[in-house]
């Protein structure tokens, strides 16, 4: 008997809570009457066998129902380019459209579920001299879990030396100039990715740098350090992430470029740069946490029953599984920097 090619069961994955130890069977077949799951007999006269799962710990998880996937049996996103797999949210037809938030005197934009966005420049600082500051966008007390975020603005000269009990991400979003760490130098790109280990001390030297600083996990602060060189272990990986056009990943009419993974030794988070046409996208969810940095272009980002405009520079501070949607409104498109927790594929979403 010749094994047939699975069919589609749903374009989205499907969204299931998992105990400790937990065994299921995941349908590959697409014809199950039980989706997501195998319902015994349906596979049978097609030669497509349920892939076993047991879960080692309480999850949460997609399982892939296009059956298309390249890591069953969850889902890899690779549904948004099958036909009909991403579409743009129609027009806002019923009622009154939901109210625009304006930002607050310290810069941000409350939404719905602890969702925000933070116009860095309105941040008072948490710290500065005559030539340097650090705002804080993303904290634990402002609503993330899994990570924090820092603006660092360097006028010229250099920096303090800075410190997290974190894996430390950087997108360079401007300024030449070198980077420390430990006492090795790193030419600075003029627009990339750099990996710090966690307790590893870094500086920066240059003229107008500004740098948005992700730590994984969440951090309430940065350090301020007088000691010299920790001598962290070796990043295992490349510490720069740079911008690879052969790289980047279809996601319908989007597309994105993984920076940094695990290659570069993250764990289980990864920095992506991306570019957004206009259009809206649906309304959708993560299970990551997400800082999103608008890198150019302008738009809206909509949830349920409040919306928000945004433009180069701000950021918006998506929290695990809170429903949204970010249009882009201008002609040029949008393109943005996230970083993304638990997790290492921004093209997954349900």
């Amino acid at each position: 008997m010749s094994e047939q090619q699975p069919e589609i069961a749903n374009l989205k994955p499907a969204y299931c809570e998992l105990k400790a130890g937990q065994t299921c069977l995941w349908c590959a077949c697409g014809r199950s009457a039980t989706p997501p799951f195998c319902d015994g007999n349906s596979h049978v006269p097609t030669g497509i066998r349920p892939i076993r799962y047991r879960a080692r710990t309480d999850e949460e998880v997609l399982f892939c129902e296009c059956k298309q996937t390249a890591t069953p049996p969850f889902c890899d996103g690779t549904h948004s380019n099958l036909k009909g797999g991403y579409t743009d949210a129609v027009e806002h037809t019923v009622g009154e459209p939901p109210a625009f938030v304006q930002p607050d005197a310290q810069g941000f934009a409350h939404l719905d579920g602890e969702c925000y966005v933070v116009s860095p420049r309105l941040v008072p600082p948490s710290h500065a001299t005559d030539r340097f500051r650090i705002r804080d966008l993303v904290t634990t007390g402002l609503g993330a879990t899994h990570q924090s975020q820092f603006l660092i603005e360097l006028d010229e000269g250099t920096s303090p030396a800075l410190q997290a009990d974190g894996d430390v991400v950087v997108w360079i979003a401007s300024g030449p100039g070198t980077a420390t760490v430990d006492g090795a130098s790193i030419d600075l790109p003029q627009a990339g990715g750099l990996h710090i280990l966690a307790g590893e001390t870094f500086a920066f030297t240059g003229r107008n740098i500004v740098a948005y600083i992700s730590v994984c996990p969440a951090v309430g602060q940065l350090r301020i350090v007088t000691d010299g060189p920790t001598q962290a272990a070796d990043a295992g990986g490349e510490r720069l992430g740079l911008i690879d056009e052969a790289a980047r990943v279809a996601m319908g009419p989007r597309y994105f470029q993984v920076l940094m993974d695990d290659a570069q030794g993250l764990a289980n988070s990864a920095q992506f740069i991306g570019h957004i046409p206009r259009s809206k996208a649906e309304m959708h969810r993560h299970l990551y946490e997400e800082a999103l940095i608008i890198v150019s272009g302008e738009g809206t980002i909509w949830n349920q029953t409040r919306r928000a405009r945004v433009g180069a520079g701000d950021v918006i501070f998506f929290p695990r599984k809170v429903l949204h949607s970010l249009e882009c409104t201008c002609a040029e498109g949008m393109d943005v920097v996230g970083f993304i927790h638990p997790g290492t594929n921004p093209g997954i979403n349900y």
